[in-house]
Parts: C-alpha cells; structure tokens; sequence
C-alpha cells in the first residue's frame, strides 16, 4: 500500500530536532490530513517549532516518557524530523528505558548504528517508523542538474574521486561529504557536518581551481533517518570555499528551499547535480 494512502487518517509522531525539517513536516501532515504530534526536546528544539501544535516537551534521554507520550496521542507513525547533536552522556538524564537503551547506544558505534538503535527501539514498541520522504516527496533531490549549471567534463575527474572517498566513509559509518580538488582530497566530513568543512577547505583550496563537494548516504544507510541535506546555507559555504558545484545523490538527498538553493547557485554560476545510481557506480 502506498505509504500515503496509509497514512490517510493516522496521528503522526515527530520526533523534533533543529532546522527546517520539523516545520515543513508539520505543513505536510497537515496538507494530507494527518494530524502532527511533536516530541520536543529541552536544549534541541526551536520553541517556536510547537506553536499551536500538540507536543510534549522531553529530555533527550527519557526514552520510556517519550512513547509514552507517542501512545497517549495515538501515534500510530514516527518520523526523525532535524539534527540531534549527540550530547555528552554525563549531561544525560535518562529514565528507566533510557538507561537501557544508552547501553545498546553505547555499544553500535558510529551515528548510523545509534539511528538504527533508536529506530529498533520505536518498532519494538509498535509504532511505523517513516522518512521526511515519506511525506515531502517533493524535497528529495532529481537525477541530473537542478540548475543552469551542470559539471564539465573537467569536474568529473573530482566527482568520480569524491565519490570513492564518500563511500569509504560511510562504509565506516562516519559522515557524509567529501570536498576534492584536482582529485585531492581536502576534507571529509565526520561529526563536524558540512558548514564546517567547507570553511576548512576554503583555506585548502587552490586558487582559480574548483572543487567539488561530493554529498552521498553512508552505505547500507537506515534511510528513515539521518538523510544527507543541503540547502540555501550549503551554497553559500560552497561558494565562500571557491568551489565549482555540489554533486549529490539523486533520490537520496534532502534538498531544502530548493528554489533558493537553485537561484543561489545560478548566480554563483555554481551547478548542483543529482547523481544517479549509474553515476555513483563510476559510470559518469
């Protein structure tokens, strides 16, 4: 069944971190007439975020009163909405469940690992756990150029390397994006995100030689949650670096304001390109 047929008449429980994400999937249940719930958490979500919404306010670590709260709403659906920062565990304050699952969080590793913990969790208790795809179909990222702008045949070079970088990492499980220049490589992301290593590479980069970030979901990747994105602030960390274009992956991307993110780069005379799934296989 398709997933929004499924979701016609269900509460939907969002899981609220920082950003835009939460916001737009609160419109989202809305347009489809669903009813959002938010589960808001102290020291990581915008107030602003639960206005005139139902929420609840938790602690990041109180995994037993969040499904409680999910289950008095009745939430028959969840959904990872934002970033969650992983906090340091002595400023945690976690209930009965939560210790429980800090130790299975303790034990996975890398992010990916902890998502599919979390998720785990949430599907144990008998709640659907969806992706913001799921409802905001139209966010994610298309095949081929998403401006004016498309890569040269000069780029392609950097592309193809980023590419093997960016899959070598998420075969560890540490981030998502890769910065490469004249197929040097200038800086990975790991627990930093993007911003931050487009500012490192805008002190690497040569002068008057592009560079491509490259933006792909780890490898095996729990793709409900913890999606790549990019938006209008990418852009601009891109072009502050000097960079030539973004290549992303095509259906496994997050695009966020994706007019701004378009009109940006057309000015920067920057492209941003969805990779399709014969491009990540080198064939470009």
């Amino acid at each position: 069944m398709p997933v929004a047929s499924a979701l016609s008449a269900q509460t939907v429980g969002i899981l609220a971190g920082s950003g835009e994400l939460p916001g737009l999937l609160i419109e989202a249940c809305r347009a489809g007439g669903r009813e959002p719930f938010i589960i808001a958490f102290n020291g990581f979500t915008d107030p602003g975020v639960v206005t005139g919404t139902r929420h609840a306010w938790v602690d990041l670590a109180a995994v037993g009163k969040t499904f409680k709260h999910l289950r008095d709403a009745a939430c028959q659906a969840v959904v990872f909405a934002g970033r969650l920062r992983r906090p340091a565990l002595s400023s945690l304050r976690p209930d009965a469940r939560g210790l429980l699952v800090l130790a299975k969080v303790a034990a996975a590793g890398g992010d990916d690992a902890v998502l599919r913990v979390l998720v785990n969790e949430l599907e144990s208790e008998g709640f659907r756990v969806l992706g913001p795809d799921d409802l905001l179909q139209d966010l994610v990222a298309p095949s081929g150029p998403l401006g004016a702008h498309a890569p040269q045949a000069s780029h392609r070079a950097d592309i193809e390397r980023g590419i093997a970088v960016a899959h070598a990492l998420g075969d560890v499980d540490v981030g998502h994006a890769v910065v490469v220049q004249q197929r040097i490589v200038l800086g990975v992301e790991a627990a930093e995100g993007t911003d931050v290593l487009l500012q490192r590479c805008a002190d690497l980069r040569r002068e008057g030689q592009g560079g491509v970030l490259v933006k792909l979901k780890k490898t095996g990747q729990e793709r409900r949650v913890d999606l790549p994105v990019i938006g209008p602030a990418t852009i601009a960390g891109a072009r502050a670096a000097g960079l030539a274009g973004l290549a992303i992956e095509a259906g496994g991307t997050l695009v966020m304001g994706r007019s701004k993110v378009v009109e940006a780069a057309n000015a920067a005379g920057m492209f941003v390109y969805g990779l399709s799934e014969a491009e990540l296989a080198l064939q470009l």
